[in-house]
């Protein structure tokens, strides 16, 4: 870019200049969609230069993908950090799984539209369709795992774990959409309830 060295710009913002980089991002575009976000309200949500924005990402599916990669590790990581102590049963760690993949907050129902950006974007472009393979592997992995290790410790019913993994992402998908348009016959307990109701008993849970 003209008048911006790159050494300024890449050393502008560290970890956390990125985070918040991000973090405005995943609101902006949750907000407006990633089609008419404007990268100088990014940088300016996000209290840096746009020229560190074009810097760091080089197309809008560059910034959606790691919007949605940053919203990811922060429900998976960040928010789920207590449950990850080994104290929580096989049953606490999936509902607050199944709860942080469902719009039940301000930020959650961010990444909950972040991730209807990507499928509509994926649909029509063909270059983005691995993208989103990889994060939706990433996340059967994360369930995957936790239904696995509720297996091994006999708090689970023996399972296909692929299987249940794949029914109840489904669930979530499903019934998160009604709850993120605010269908009034599917509030966010019903929700809870519905999705539980359809994996309980084959994974041997109330």
């Amino acid at each position: 870019m003209p008048g911006v060295k790159v050494d300024d710009i890449s050393g502008e913002v560290g970890s956390q200049g990125r985070e918040r980089l991000l973090d405005a991002a995943v609101r902006l575009i949750a907000r407006e969609g990633i089609d008419n976000v404007r990268i100088a309200r990014i940088a300016t949500e996000a209290g840096v230069s746009a020229g560190l924005v074009h810097y760091h990402f080089a197309s809008r599916d560059a910034l959606l993908e790691e919007a949605l990669e940053h919203s990811y590790e922060r429900a998976g990581n960040l928010r789920l950090a207590a449950l990850e102590d080994g104290r929580a049963t096989a049953a606490q760690r999936l509902a607050a799984m199944v709860d942080q993949c469902l719009p039940t907050d301000r930020a959650l129902h961010d990444d909950f539209v972040l991730w209807i950006e990507l499928w509509l974007r994926s649909a029509r472009d063909p270059a983005l369709r691995p993208v989103a393979a990889r994060l939706y592997g990433r996340l059967h992995a994360w369930f995957a795992q936790a239904i696995a290790d509720g297996v091994a410790s006999g708090e689970l019913h023996d399972c296909d774990i692929a299987q249940m993994t794949d029914r109840l992402l489904a669930l979530i998908d499903g019934y998160g959409i009604r709850v993120l348009t605010g269908d009034p016959h599917m509030p966010l307990e019903r929700a809870r309830t519905e999705i539980w109701a359809a994996v309980a008993g084959d994974l041997g849970l109330p």
